[in-house]
């Protein structure tokens, strides 16, 4: 998880008020982060993913001000109407679609925000922007450039700069092959014939993004005006990223200013909307046993929320920073540390579950003595994933609210997360081979069924179907079944080179070679062997 460093004085000056290491050191866990470190006047702080907006000493600020009681409530900022405009056009649609733009004046810039905007930039790409593949964020002297600003796609060589950091100028290509950040961030953009540009009105480069901005418009101690663009592959991932940073700016008394994005239909940026969600008083009650209705309210506003309360239910308003608010129960969890988890008393549980005498141990047993290192992957999925890049159609639940496209329906194999590990894993020596025992959603008989599924990869130069079948038959060997196959079609597989797995007449799952198309798919160069089990089938009595 990423961990934040700040100033403790700086963190004092951001909240408004003196606050004792003591107390700091007892209200920071509370509100749901760990202390890693507090030593001197330095403090390093555990952030869970799904609160990137703490992922600064200006968001930290603004939770804690609520949560010390010295700001309760929702914050607001003044935003001013768009001045300027941003074009977006059509050619970077297949390489990096989304982009969104805000301004931020009168920055009194120092060592400080600089700092802090550098972090939490960093912290940003790597958890809300998955190292920049989904989202990425520009910061620039507003007053080196002229708008209005143009986001398009232009060939490698077309357009140089002086990329920031450097001294001399570079064509897109020679900054990907020279750059430490080209270098480290090309897989994401290479798949292109187009490479994403921001330009202003002279043509003056701002950003190549997700590579790396322009020294033209590096910020510096006389900076006074900010312009942030945050582009991507997922709108939702672009669009909290700007929020987080903005408002951060804010914070330290920047005035906010909207831009005006026109592409395919026109938006204004940054959209600053409280989320309106509703959560009923009863299920409160119920989940956490808190009867006095005005600690709920109370609670509820020391997590920065403005409630409402009409009937037995609260309209809750929440801010936009807050992408982890989805659903009514993690408004419920907000209430929780707003009352403060040291007021529930302990309970016992009302009844005794006893678990199955089965284990995994001896499968994973099997698969270690097999040469096989276990990976847990998530239930989620998205089409492109679970079919496209398989070769395959097919259908699967879908998520009715999902926070990114790569997150929309659950899964219904384990083997696209397992080529897309081993697509992660390209620059690691072969032979490679994982495996994993868990949970998919599939389809039987038009109804949407929770099965339990092992799977297992390996790529090597010289792998091929023959040991794919010994690995299958020693697993069902070590478990006390003899394995029967039959000719299977499968399109993930080279025709000719898959087989159902049969026991006692029943087809239990399938194995053989992955199709060439499936291999590049997921950018990967060799040969790779594939299998997968259902479990439930294999193992009915457990699994019911």
């Amino acid at each position: 998880m990423p961990v934040v460093n700040f100033d403790y004085y700086d963190l004092l000056s951001l909240l408004g008020r003196e606050v004792s290491r003591e107390e700091l050191l007892e209200k920071i866990p509370m509100m749901g982060v760990c202390i890693e470190r507090f030593e001197g006047n330095e403090i390093s702080i555990e952030v869970f993913p799904n609160r990137p907006d703490l992922l600064s000493v200006e968001g930290m600020a603004r939770a804690l001000r609520a949560f010390l009681g010295i700001e309760e409530g929702l914050k607001k900022y003044d935003v001013a109407p768009p001045k300027i405009s941003l074009h977006v056009e059509k050619s970077v649609e297949k390489v990096r679609p989304f982009i969104a733009a805000a301004i931020v004046r009168n920055v009194e810039m120092n060592d400080e925000i600089i700092a802090s905007l550098m972090e939490v930039q960093e912290k940003l790409h790597f958890s809300v922007g998955k190292d920049r593949k989904k989202m990425a964020i520009g910061v620039h002297d507003f007053d080196k450039v002229t708008p209005p600003f143009v986001y398009k796609g232009v060939k490698p060589n077309e357009i140089k700069f002086v990329p920031l950091g450097k001294e001399e100028e570079m064509d897109l290509n020679e900054i990907l092959e020279k750059h430490e950040k080209g270098i480290a961030y090309a897989h994401l953009i290479k798949h292109s014939d187009l490479y994403p540009i921001i330009l202003d009105k002279n043509g003056n480069v701002l950003s190549f993004p997700p590579i790396i901005n322009g020294e033209l418009t590096a910020l510096n101690e006389y900076t006074k005006n900010i312009f942030i663009d945050v582009t991507g592959t997922d709108m939702n991932a672009v669009l909290a990223a700007l929020n987080i940073v903005a408002t951060s700016l804010a914070e330290r008394g920047g005035k906010l200013e909207q831009v005006e994005i026109i592409g395919k239909k026109k938006i204004i940026t940054p959209d600053l909307t409280p989320q309106e969600n509703e959560v009923s008083i009863d299920y409160i009650k119920k989940i956490l046993k808190i009867e006095d209705e005005k600690e709920i309210l109370k609670s509820l506003l020391k997590m920065g929320h403005d409630v409402v309360k009409e009937g037995n239910k609260i309209k809750v308003y929440s801010p936009v920073w807050r992408v982890d608010i989805l659903h009514a129960i993690d408004l419920i969890e907000d209430v929780a540390i707003g009352y403060g988890y040291e007021k529930f008393e302990d309970m016992l549980p009302k009844a005794m579950i006893f678990g199955s005498s089965f284990s995994h141990d001896r499968i994973h047993q099997t698969m270690i003595g097999l040469g096989f290192n276990e990976v847990v992957t998530l239930s989620i999925s998205s089409p492109e994933k679970e079919f496209e890049k398989m070769g395959i159609a097919g259908e699967a639940v879908e998520i009715a609210n999902p926070i990114s496209s790569e997150h929309s329906i659950l899964r219904q194999s384990l083997l696209p997360s397992l080529l897309e590990i081993l697509s992660k894993n390209r620059h690691n020596d072969l032979p490679q081979q994982i495996y994993e025992i868990g949970d998919v959603v599939i389809f039987e008989k038009g109804r949407a069924k929770q099965k339990t599924f092992l799977a297992g990869v390996k790529i090597d130069a010289k792998t091929g179907f023959t040991e794919c079948k010994s690995v299958v038959e020693a697993i069902l060997r070590n478990l006390g079944y003899k394995m029967d196959v039959e000719e299977k079609m499968h399109g993930s597989f080279i025709e000719g080179r898959c087989a159902s797995i049969m026991v006692n007449g029943m087809e239990i799952g399938y194995f053989g070679e992955i199709k060439p198309s499936v291999i590049c798919n997921f950018g990967l160069e060799y040969p790779v062997i594939a299998f997968e089990i259902d479990l439930s089938k294999l193992l009915p009595s457990f699994y019911e």
